[in-house]
């Protein structure tokens, strides 16, 4: 059993000691002396001192070269030249050739091709081809200037990495972290923790970023968000080009219109700054924040165009929206700020209060100075229902159009003109039945209570009908031609915007959401977008 230990001894022995370790080789200096008394041990080198050790060559005024030791000590003017990819200059520098460790310290200026850095002190591992300092630093190249208090840089990768207030100056922007990796070469920028990214008409916070200093394109995860002076943009993934004036956002994407008081939400979503423009969808919705009451529109599609006072907003495909005394339904919305109209477009439905209101086309005009409900048109096929106030019959009136005005968003004041038809239920003021009024006419107007309930109906021109005691009228005689009751489609909450489709696939984000919060310290999986332009061309 010894034998072994002491072979295993010996290995470790040749193994530590049997590699050879190459000495400092000194190849000039004016003069060359020994003082024992003063510097015990090493050879004084004075003028023009020019040593090598293993491809690092280091020049100076001054140096003490402790050769047993293998350590030389550099004065005045010193640099280290590592063939043509490190230069570094200072006042003195110490070299270990056993272990390879350079310390510099004194207007320390270390460049490579791509950048330099200006600092106090440094050190520098030859082994492990890295560089790093305490003191505070200021890393320049063609395009920013970095400063922090501590870093570290690796040769082979190109790369700094800070870890204290880290301070990136563009000509257009600023980064500011406590934790960011550069890599001088590419000019790409990770950024760890909080983070942010000032320009002059955006700023950008994130806590696990990407951004290419070159191309002025960026990736952000967790907790990020793209500011503008009216718009602030949210999201789990946030993609971003300066040049473009262009930001798109993936799962969770939040809107925020600050001017126009509009909240978008969506799970994909494109900003174009310069376009005053932007396209949700996947679940999109916008709401709009009217005095003490919100509006919510939801579509396939929400695109919005147009400068402040002049927006446009379009909806595609299932449009559905809610609002406490009004909601409904239509294929695409098409809404107007200049001009104060909303058009339904594609089998509107609408419901104001107990009032169901279909026809072909429906405009919703409103006053941009109370930013309520001015008017209402149902063009084409103009078709009114409510239910009765007791019984379990529908008072219905039906025209070619429908001409309504509004106070405090209540209709109020209704015509229904051309080949009008009425089915009205008669009450006296006990909510006794009367009788059933059914008659046809040429134009129809229609007072409403505080309700929006049936007050007084006055019919014009070419009257034709009666009042019929409900026992004569038999039930299949009380409904028009046309009559739908959609009760059960009502949109009665806001959350009842979206289909149940989307809810199911919502809960499905939402947990996936829930699954990438919980992991830690996940690699950021930069989209492809911003890597295309590392893409290099081939020639053909």
């Amino acid at each position: 059993m010894k034998k072994y230990s002491f072979l295993l001894v010996l290995l470790v022995l040749n193994f530590t000691f049997g590699q050879k370790t190459s000495k400092i080789l000194v190849e000039n200096a004016d003069f060359q002396d020994i003082n024992e008394y003063e510097i015990p041990g090493a050879l004084l080198l004075t003028g023009n001192v020019r040593v090598n050790h293993d491809g690092v060559i280091m020049t100076c005024n001054k140096a003490y070269y402790f050769k047993n030791e293998n350590y030389i000590k550099a004065f005045g003017d010193v640099q280290m030249v590592q063939g043509d990819t490190l230069f570094l200059n200072s006042k003195y520098a110490e070299y270990n050739g056993n272990v390879k460790q350079a310390y510099a310290t004194g207007n320390v200026v270390m460049r490579s091709p791509e950048s330099s850095l200006v600092t106090d002190t440094i050190n520098f591992d030859r082994i492990k081809q890295e560089a790093y300092y305490n003191s505070n630093g200021t890393i320049t190249n063609r395009d920013n200037t970095l400063k922090s208090k501590s870093g570290r840089y690796y040769v082979q990768q190109k790369k700094y990495q800070f870890l204290t207030s880290v301070v990136l100056t563009n000509p257009e922007y600023t980064i500011k972290s406590n934790h960011l990796d550069y890599y001088t070469n590419s000019g790409h920028s990770y950024l760890f923790g909080p983070s942010t990214i000032v320009g002059k008409d955006n700023f950008i916070y994130t806590e696990n970023g990407f951004y290419n200093t070159k191309k002025n394109v960026g990736h952000f995860l967790r907790k990020s968000y793209i500011k503008y002076k009216d718009r602030l943009i949210e999201g789990d993934s946030l993609y971003f080009d300066r040049a473009r004036e262009f930001s798109s956002g993936t799962r969770n994407v939040k809107i925020t219109d600050s001017i126009n008081k509009a909240i978008i939400r969506g799970h994909y979503g494109e900003v174009y700054k310069a376009k005053d423009s932007l396209f949700i969808t996947k679940r999109a919705s916008v709401r709009y924040m009217m005095e003490k009451d919100s509006m919510f529109v939801h579509a396939k599609k929400l695109i919005v165009t147009g400068k402040t006072g002049e927006r446009i907003v379009r909806g595609f495909n299932n449009v559905r929206f809610f609002k406490t005394d009004m909601s409904g339904k239509c294929d695409s919305i098409h809404s107007d700020q200049k001009k104060a109209l909303t058009q339904l477009i594609g089998k509107p439905i609408l419901w104001n209060f107990d009032n169901q209101m279909t026809g072909d086309v429906m405009h919703l005009i409103g006053n941009n100075k109370t930013e309520k409900l001015d008017s209402l048109k149902v063009l084409n096929n103009a078709f009114i229902v409510s239910k009765d106030t007791i019984g379990t019959g529908f008072n219905q009136v039906k025209g070619l159009n429908l001409y309504g005005k509004c106070r405090e968003n209540k209709l109020y004041d209704v015509d229904i003109v051309n080949n009008t038809e009425v089915i009205f239920y008669m009450r006296n003021d006990q909510n006794e039945l009367i009788g059933i009024n059914k008659n046809v006419s040429s134009k129809i107007n229609m007072m409403m209570d505080d309700q929006s309930k049936i007050d007084t109906i006055t019919f014009f021109d070419n009257v034709d009908g009666d009042i019929y005691p409900e026992k004569d009228l038999p039930k299949n005689a009380r409904k028009l031609r046309g009559f739908i009751w959609r009760g059960d489609e009502r949109i009665k909450t806001k959350e009842e915007i979206f289909p149940p489709e989307e809810n199911e696939e919502e809960a499905k984000i939402q947990e996936q959401t829930k699954v990438d919060n919980a992991k830690e310290s996940v690699p950021m999986k930069i989209r492809k977008e911003t890597l295309n332009y590392d893409k290099k061309k081939t020639k053909k």
